[in-house]
């Protein structure tokens, strides 16, 4: 009698959450389910942290260092693996990261607790993926490499194969099939492992899916049939919708094909459970769309990632609150949230063949569905397709970023070209400098401590506005403001009318004043308040939602009062959808006044700037 096939388990515990919405949860109330979590005796290993964690910590405030140490720490006990989500060239951000700062990131998350690297590259550049091999090994990690799944006439089954080889070759210790948007088609998956186990029969194979079309549960009986080795998983209630399978319907299905599966402690999987529904009732629920609960096969055509339709659901209010404000001030009809989201998924089956095919997953997933909902609120204003496109885009569609899998369109060509934009073909991280004595040093000046095992240093390095925020205590003070809101709203829902109050947000003592509006939740904000110098000249508004920076690194010159800047200079930012988007001055003169803060939220139509021509 043949040996049956085992199988093994990781539960994905960031990513669960962000799939659902925006936020994970506080380190407080991991180290509460850590322990049952643990209890349960069916997984391998867990998705700890990596992607947007890290940065979500900040955005609420919290450290994330702290979190990472502590929350890795139970499962390291209990010899459970952890294991991060790695962008490659972009690190835990949404833009490249220099090479020392990627250098620096796998030492310090080993120090903190996170066994295993998954790496993965959205335009599936290997230049980009090989170095962490060799990062993630210097620091005492598992490299696990991944392969990107999308469907296009260029991603076949060929395709993966001769990606995998390449990898192994380079020294990668595992390979991930990460099928981001859940639209990878179960028997190509299947095809792909084969060929990978077939060549190298002990490298270890995962296999990452969202349930959102509906694919993933033939997807994940065709891997393991062909020898897949850990099968990623969520649970309830986070499970299915733009999440993943539940663990309770793969280890059954997976149980009658003949594989060797652990048990599953069914107490202890109540009271995560439980312990799940407890956070979302706390305020993650507060950022969890409803939508996102639900599967829908609508997603088969655009193959947005379930990653992302968490925050694109968020983002998405606020983006049909712009284009009915203007629809509404030009006597045109309001559009529902149902037609801006066909719309979207109409532009982006329109946009992305054009862009290349980058793979959909972030961060260019976030690129490609923020160039289509940039076109789709342009186009419903009046205004012409690419009239608006986010410096981060252009990068990725000059090369900057990693050659494109598919050709850019001659009509994106031709509008480089009128912009004096050029064209790379480089090693994408020859473009990214090293830079981590600039933070040293700005550490120094600030007199703040570089942290255990340079902890601190690396989160500056890697997110640097909303470290500063974090740091200065702003990012608290929104976060809590924006959940005020959202609590006032729910509370309103019936459809009172709530008038707007200001309320003191106290943040390590330092008061910040926080102005919290609605109006049967339709038109609501919660921004610090700010007081603008009087200046002359014609306003500068802003085109869309978003926070308000003047430079998008730090070493960059910022401009100020009295500098005399050109037609087309950038002079500022709006930092929306996770890019930076370039404001320009749109004719010659002088600066007289910035009206907003760095880091303060605007709203479409607030004034930035004035200028005097």
């Amino acid at each position: 009698m043949s040996k049956k096939k085992e199988v093994k388990f990781c539960l994905m515990f960031r990513d669960m959450w962000q799939s659902a919405g925006k936020y994970v949860p506080r380190v407080d109330q991991l180290l509460k389910v850590a322990p049952s979590i643990v209890k349960m005796g069916c997984f391998a290993r867990v998705e700890t942290n990596g992607g947007g964690f890290e940065q979500v910590n900040l955005l609420f405030g919290e450290n994330p260092n702290k979190a990472v140490r502590e929350w890795t720490k139970p499962f390291n006990e209990a010899g459970i693996q952890t294991q991060l989500l790695d962008r490659g060239l972009n690190g835990l951000r949404m833009s490249p990261v220099p090479a020392d700062v990627r250098k620096l990131f796998y030492k310090v998350k080993k120090a903190q607790g996170t066994d295993i690297a998954r790496t993965f590259c959205g335009l599936n550049d290997t230049r980009n993926i090989i170095p962490s091999i060799g990062y993630a090994k210097e620091g005492g990690m598992i490299s696990q490499c991944s392969l990107c799944i999308t469907f296009s006439p260029i991603h076949t089954v060929e395709y993966y194969t001769n990606m995998a080889f390449e990898l192994i070759e380079a020294g990668a210790d595992e390979i991930c099939l990460k099928d981001m948007a859940g639209i990878g088609r179960p028997v190509s998956l299947g095809k792909i492992v084969k060929n990978i186990k077939e060549k190298y029969p002990n490298i270890p194979i995962q296999y990452h899916s969202h349930a959102g079309p509906g694919f993933s549960m033939a997807s994940i009986l065709e891997v393991c049939k062909a020898g897949c080795d850990f099968v990623d998983v969520g649970m309830e209630p986070l499970s299915w919708g733009t999440g993943h399978a539940d663990i309770l319907a793969v280890q059954a299905m997976l149980k009658d094909a003949g594989f060797d599966v652990p048990e599953i402690n069914m107490e202890a999987y109540m009271e995560t459970r439980s312990l799940i529904q407890e956070m979302m009732d706390d305020f993650l629920g507060y950022y969890i769309p409803s939508k996102n609960r639900l599967m829908s096969s609508l997603l088969i055509a655009p193959g947005l990632p379930g990653g992302m339709m968490g925050s694109l659901m968020t983002d998405l209010e606020t983006n049909l609150e712009s284009i009915n404000k203007y629809k509404a001030k030009n006597g045109q009809a309001a559009i529902t949230q149902d037609q801006l989201l066909i719309k979207l998924f109409n532009e982006v089956s329109y946009v992305w063949p054009k862009m290349g095919y980058p793979c959909l997953v972030t961060p260019f997933s976030q690129y490609v569905k923020n160039m289509a909902l940039m076109n789709v609120m342009q186009m419903e204003k009046g205004k012409e397709r690419w009239s608006m496109i986010a410096d981060d885009i252009w990068d990725m569609m000059l090369g900057k970023a990693g050659q494109l899998p598919g050709k850019l369109d001659k009509e994106l060509i031709a509008k480089a070209k009128e912009q004096g934009l050029e064209f790379h073909n480089e090693d994408p991280q020859s473009n990214y400098p090293d830079a981590l004595d600039s933070f040293r040093k700005e550490m120094k000046d600030n007199k703040w401590e570089l942290g255990q095992d340079d902890e601190e240093l690396f989160e500056l390095a890697m997110h640097p506005q909303q470290y500063r925020a974090y740091k200065s205590g702003q990012a608290k003070a929104d976060f809590e403001a924006d959940l005020a809101k959202r609590k006032a709203d729910r509370e309103n829902c019936n459809g009172s009318l709530s008038l707007p109050q200001t309320v003191t947000v106290d943040v390590n003592g330092e008061k910040f004043a926080v102005t919290i509006g609605a109006n049967n939740g339709k038109e609501t904000s919660a921004t610090t308040t700010v007081s603008a110098a009087p200046g002359e000249g014609t306003a500068l508004t802003s085109p869309l939602e978003g926070k308000f920076y003047l430079v998008k690194n730090a070493s960059d010159a910022t401009v100020k009062v009295g500098d005399f800047v050109k037609k087309g200079q950038t002079i500022c930012y709006i930092e929306a959808m996770k890019t930076f988007n370039a404001i320009a001055a749109e004719f010659d003169g002088v600066i007289t006044e910035i009206s907003m803060p760095i880091g303060a939220t605007v709203s479409e139509d607030d004034v930035l700037m004035k200028i005097k021509a």
